[in-house]
């Protein structure tokens, strides 16, 4: 910084010009600087950690490759500057801002990714952290202050955050594509989370990354994108460790149900539904799709099965031990009901629904509860917490697998709160609880105490393969024989048999669905 150094007295104005020559050669810290196989990239140092913003990972996804498998990102002459996130995908305005952060500027022009590392040097073979976001693959993007890597980073890990195309933009199916390429692409959003990685797999390097060693993990429906892609060959062999926060026991959708919301997706539009060409559907402006939020023009927040990401069902595909196998942790909070709710569907009513079968829902949740209160219990177990126990059960003998619940919340949003709410763990593994304003009231020490040694657990994960924290319990692995989870409340407790009664019941239902869905 250059100060004026006239109007002032004679010692002051030497002392300012001694600065203005001297000081910017003491104080400037150079840049960082990544050399790329595409290009050299140019970022920032904040608070001891090397940050390198809106990096493109693969080519604008606008024109004739909307729909199309990503692109590789062309390289660049000269050095890129990295010190602002890239657009978000195309989502419907304001929808992230209401669910955990602003996403900012949004274009169809949207692949890019976020480095945040401790070391720019090619041999520092640092772990990776590669994160996917939630926002049922409709909303949500890997530059929300949410998911600063610099806590994790801080810790001797590498962390990427990505965006991923969203809506009918990044999971389609339509008769004109099918006709251009049968049995193609549907699921053009977890293309691009597999584009990512091997961005990653080549590029690391540079960023002091270890390409041997990384760790996907993800929220919602990043979670339920990071079991996809331990079960998809198209991922095999590009991420080491997994972590699933709250992945939900919702089906997916068939390619026929997929592609009867497309023909509706294109009416809404204006075109004429099943008879709309592929270059009347490549010509629509971007914009248009994100006004498209109706249920039926929907496929949130589930896949589409039948090609080449998504061969077969999640849970199928866990049953019959296609999965790779991966250490992995996975688990979910004590309030995901929450979710619903923002969804606009009330517990309370789908117990009333329900009928006589209350009885037995009552028999596994004792103690006094009114309809509201076993409704939001019934939906966290049903869709959440039995879904994360039959996975965790299917994955322990191939791989070590370790389950969490997550009941920590904050001391002072106690009596405001019923529990941990949908995505209420995120600040806690990034260590960016004081910093999201994304939480009804501040931290204690206590709290960061606490949320502190979940970012250690992941990070060291993330290292080693075991979720150690210094000063924390031994995590025990979950498994058939012996099941275990971990509670993350207000204290750290190790629970054997944790809610085995009423999961065993929903779980028998979870495998009814598997076996139907993938036709034995």
């Amino acid at each position: 910084m250059t100060l004026p150094c006239t109007g002032m007295r004679v010692w002051v104005a030497v002392a300012c010009l001694w600065w203005n020559a001297f000081a910017p050669g003491i104080a400037a810290t150079p840049a960082p600087l990544a050399r790329t196989a595409s290009g050299p990239v140019e970022g920032m140092q904040q608070n001891g950690v090397a940050v390198f913003k809106g990096v493109p990972y693969a080519a604008a996804p606008i024109g004739a490759l909307r729909w199309r498998a990503p692109q590789p990102a062309p390289q660049w002459q000269g050095v890129r500057h990295a010190i602002a996130f890239g657009n978000a995908c195309i989502q419907k305005p304001g929808l992230s801002l209401e669910n955990g952060g602003d996403a900012g500027p949004m274009s169809e022009d949207c692949l890019y990714l976020n480095v945040w590392t401790p070391r720019v040097e090619s041999g520092a073979r640092l772990p990776v952290m590669v994160w996917l976001h939630g926002g049922a693959l409709i909303f949500g993007a890997g530059g929300l202050p949410l998911y600063d890597g610099a806590a994790l980073a801080a810790r001797g890990t590498v962390v990427v955050t990505i965006n991923y195309r969203l809506g009918p933009l990044g999971f389609f199916v339509h008769p004109a594509l099918e006709r251009s390429d049968p049995g193609g692409p549907a699921n053009f959003g977890l293309l691009d989370q597999i584009a990512a990685l091997k961005w990653v797999q080549q590029h690391i390097g540079a960023f002091g990354g270890d390409a041997g060693n990384v760790t996907l993990f993800g929220q919602s429906a990043g979670a339920q994108s990071v079991l996809v892609l331990m079960a998809s060959p198209a991922a095999r062999g590009l991420f080491h460790r997994a972590v699933a926060q709250s992945p939900y026991g919702i089906p997916s959708h068939t390619r026929n149900a997929a592609r009867a919301t497309g023909v509706r997706v294109a009416d809404a539009l204006g075109l004429p539904g099943a008879r709309a060409s592929l270059a009347q559907l490549r010509a629509m402006p971007a914009e248009a799709f994100s006004q498209l939020d109706a249920k039926p023009l929907s496929l949130a927040p589930s896949f589409i099965v039948g090609d080449v990401a998504v061969p077969m069902p999640i849970l199928a595909a866990f049953q019959q031990g296609r999965q790779a196998a991966l250490p992995l942790i996975i688990g979910n909070n004590s309030d995901e009901t929450s979710v619903a709710l923002a969804f606009g569907i009330q517990p309370e009513e789908l117990v009333k629904r329900i009928g006589a079968a209350r009885i037995l829902l009552r028999s596994l949740y004792p103690g006094g509860i009114d309809d509201a209160e076993l409704g939001r219990q019934v939906v966290r177990d049903a869709v959440f917490t039995a879904y994360v126990r039959r996975i965790a059960y299917l994955h322990a003998d191939k791989a070590p697998t370790w389950r969490y619940y997550f009941s920590h919340v904050p001391e002072q949003a106690r009596t405001r709160q019923p529990g941990v709410a949908h995505g209420g763990e995120v600040p806690a593994v990034f260590g960016t609880g004081d910093l999201c304003n994304c939480l009804a009231t501040p931290l204690t020490d206590r709290d960061r105490d606490q949320w502190a040694r979940v970012t250690e657990r992941w990070a060291g994960f993330a290292r080693t393969g075991e979720p150690a924290a210094t000063g924390g319990l031994i995590w025990p692995k979950d498994g058939r024989l012996k099941a275990t989870v971990i509670e993350f409340g207000e204290e750290e407790q190790v629970q054997p048999a944790f809610m085995r009664d009423r999961l065993n019941a929903f779980i028998g239902v979870l495998n009814v669905l598997g076996l139907a869905a993938s036709g034995k």
